[in-house]
């Protein structure tokens, strides 16, 4: 019998409860790696399912300005790759929610990717999502991934062809990130009834998850989007508040009040 990874079992258990996924992202090292442990600890306990991790870049160019600026202030802070599965190691020592690498391919192309997967896995990470990596390209680190036990989430956008979607879709592992709209992270407002005629198409394409990002930043969003989505992704509103309150003791609790008002509002979907 093949053993569940942590994405799986977690999606399960969900829909077993017929609730939607909360998934945070929160770039790594903003403001600093120690703080980001707190954080993740934080989103844990006020509820998220799983969390998408941020692997700091210069050139970050799938993100709009709050997220770029939070990858300015990780590097700033000495944040690497290899600090970031330091730190994913060290909270995996305190929960089993699954952890997802989220980035760009150069980091892990310097580091050498078959080290990557090996190291990745060892620190705990249960699925990368690269947004410069077409998936044509992806099969030069399939293999080493693979081999790890570690999934590679798709990305699928409104303007992926309809062929095209059903061939990704197809072949996805873990979840499929729908990318709400067309353009950078946080710079628009979504529009669910378009989102959800997408994720109905996708969920006759395939039988994983579908979760939903880009654009979602309250929780009338996320409750909107929670009705049809098997996931939804909140990065820009939570990076925000982590730049607001930098290292000040309201951090921690105005994140837990935020992450908790999402789930709150996804759990009340089925009651």
């Amino acid at each position: 019998m093949v053993k569940m990874s942590r994405i799986e079992t977690t999606f399960a258990a969900l829909k077993q409860r017929q609730e939607t996924a909360l998934i945070p992202f929160i770039t790594a090292g903003d403001p600093d790696l120690g703080v980001t442990a707190e954080i993740i600890l934080t989103l844990v306990e006020a509820g998220a399912d799983l969390i998408e991790l941020g692997v700091p870049f210069s050139d970050p160019m799938a993100d709009g300005p709050t997220i770029q600026a939070a990858s300015e202030r990780a590097l700033a802070a000495g944040t690497t790759l290899s600090g970031v599965l330091q730190l994913v190691a060290e909270v995996r020592k305190k929960t089993e929610v699954p952890l997802i690498l989220m980035g760009y391919y150069n980091p892990v192309f310097c580091y050498g990717a078959e080290r990557f997967a090996q190291d990745a896995a060892a620190a705990g990470v249960d699925a990368l999502l690269l947004v410069d990596l077409p998936p044509e390209e992806v099969a030069e680190i399939r293999p080493v991934m693979h081999e790890s036990g570690i999934a590679l989430i798709t990305l699928l956008a409104p303007t992926t062809p309809p062929k095209r979607m059903k061939r990704l879709a197809a072949a996805a592992e873990g979840y499929l990130y729908y990318v709400s709209m067309t353009g950078v992270t946080g710079a628009q407002k979504i529009s669910p009834e378009d989102i959800r005629l997408a994720v109905e198409d996708l969920k006759e394409m395939t039988t994983i998850p579908v979760g939903v990002g880009f654009g979602i930043t309250t929780v009338e969003d996320a409750r909107a989007v929670g009705a049809f989505a098997d996931g939804v992704v909140v990065g820009s509103a939570l990076v925000k508040i982590i730049e607001e309150n930098g290292k000040s003791e309201e951090l921690l609790p105005k994140v837990a009040k935020f992450v908790s008002e999402l789930k709150g509002g996804l759990t009340a979907l089925t009651s």
